[in-house]
């Protein structure tokens, strides 16, 4: 039986022809409109949800083949049969080429005709549960490992997700804080809403309370339009406060006024807007020898201290890096097919395990596809790892063979800038904020340079 919701439009300059058309998929109750032209078929369409169109090639004004194309170009994916009294196979390829489903001729056979609108239809309807199995699938990465500490975060994942509880996620930098995060809202009743992500390190201090609670018009100099924030954008779903270590102590006492009262009020407003906001925190930072120094709120962090998620460092799970090295491997070639052939030795994935990674998940990802890259013969073994990965960074270029090399002085001092701030940051462990205390400038600053030169751990 065919679908009875099923929407068909006939496209055809011919009367006969609509109104034969029209009749025959009527009695096989099927919803049926025409149009006379492909102008007239465009218009309808942008108003008209349509299942499937039979469409004449040749008519007079926009023909099939162009009305076809800018169907396709408007991004409408309902098949479309293409209906021909000149029938040629340079006509049938070039129509199907267009994005067509299939080709008849006229008098379109009655059986045929039929079977093609069945078949075009269930295609449809199995593209359509397609796309909802894929809405469906998880959109991130697995958490890759068969440690012991890694099934324990696994586990508290599965526990913690569907409650309304605070996470504050703890761990070094690179370790997968993030990735938790994400699974965290994934498995949680909240899925289907936001997932909102604020950098708190990366966000200067007064921008900061604009960006996580928005502002009105003209509110303040630079104003222009009216702003939501972070808290709002996550309405009905979760706020993500990665780096919450990095908080300021006046930013940390409006966050955690808007977590005692669920209300937020934009700079500029004195109208308070309710918020249903699950917050996950995570820090690299000792949150508890912070509030000792004076630098955070003990009550903040008892807020979103409900449920502590330690990730460990990968130097304490060795067992899972061949694993995860063979998955950033594997994803490289799904991206890439010049990485195709490159694989790992028994020897070359003992020698990524012997390394310490400070820089844990994030740099083993980088020094994977930098490896792909560079091995010789496409082997990654004990020998290419230790060459490679031992070779000198870009900060041990010395200043004064720039200076003989670069005469404009504009290009030295940024190079010489790139090299200063790699050295600073690898001497503090990449440790963004240690390395704006130390050097004198904002953290904010640190990223925006970061991101000038492309410099990443």
């Amino acid at each position: 039986m065919p679908d009875h919701k099923a929407h068909i439009l006939v496209t055809d300059d011919e009367k006969a022809i609509r109104n034969t058309l029209k009749d025959i998929l009527e009695f096989e109750n099927y919803k049926v409109s025409t149009a006379e032209s492909g102008k007239e078929a465009l218009e309808f369409i942008l108003n008209k949800k349509v299942d499937l169109m039979l469409l004449d090639i040749k008519m007079q004004g926009m023909d099939g083949i162009e009305t076809l194309k800018q169907i396709r170009e408007e991004g409408h994916k309902f098949p479309v049969i293409m209906i021909s009294g000149h029938g040629n196979i340079e006509i049938a390829v070039e129509a199907t080429k267009t994005g067509a489903y299939d080709f008849l001729e006229k008098p379109p056979d009655l059986n045929r005709l039929l079977i093609a609108v069945r078949n075009a239809l269930s295609q449809k309807n199995l593209e359509k549960e397609y796309e909802q199995i894929k809405k469906k699938l998880p959109r991130i990465t697995p958490i890759i490992g068969e440690s012991k500490s890694i099934q324990k975060i696994k586990n508290l994942i599965d526990k913690v997700a569907p409650t309304k509880s605070r996470v504050l996620i703890t761990g070094d930098n690179g370790t997968g804080k993030e990735l938790v995060a994400k699974w965290i809202h994934e498995k949680s009743r909240r899925s289907g809403g936001p997932m909102i992500e604020v950098n708190c390190a990366a966000i200067p201090t007064d921008l900061l309370e604009s960006e996580l609670f928005g502002h009105e018009k003209g509110a303040f100099t630079g104003a222009t339009d009216q702003r939501i924030g972070k808290f709002e954008q996550a309405d009905g779903g979760t706020l993500f406060l990665d780096e919450i270590g990095d908080l300021g102590l006046d930013a940390q006492a409006k966050v955690l006024r808007a977590l005692q009262e669920s209300k937020i009020t934009r700079i500029g407003g004195n109208k308070a807007t309710h918020i249903d906001v699950r917050i996950l925190a995570a820090t690299n930072k000792d949150l508890e020898q912070e509030i000792a120094d004076g630098n955070f709120r003990e009550d903040l962090f008892h807020r979103i201290n409900v449920i502590p998620i330690e990730v460990p460092a990968l130097r304490d799970r060795r067992s899972d890096i061949p694993l995860i090295a063979e998955a950033f491997l594997s994803s490289l070639k799904e991206q890439d097919i010049s990485f195709s052939k490159v694989s790992f030795t028994d020897d070359g994935l003992e020698a990524l395990k012997s390394r310490d990674w400070s820089g844990n998940v994030r740099e083993l990802q980088n020094a994977v596809e930098r490896l792909g890259i560079l091995a010789p013969d496409d082997k990654i073994d004990e020998d290419t790892v230790n060459s490679i990965l031992s070779s000198k960074s870009m900060s041990g270029e010395k200043l004064d063979e720039l200076a003989n090399d670069i005469l404009d002085f504009q290009e030295f001092k940024e190079r010489a800038e790139k090299i200063f701030l790699i050295k600073r940051l690898e001497k503090n462990d990449w440790n963004i904020t240690k390395t704006a205390e130390e050097i004198g400038i904002q953290r904010s600053h640190i990223y925006n340079k970061m991101n000038k030169y492309n410099i990443e751990r």
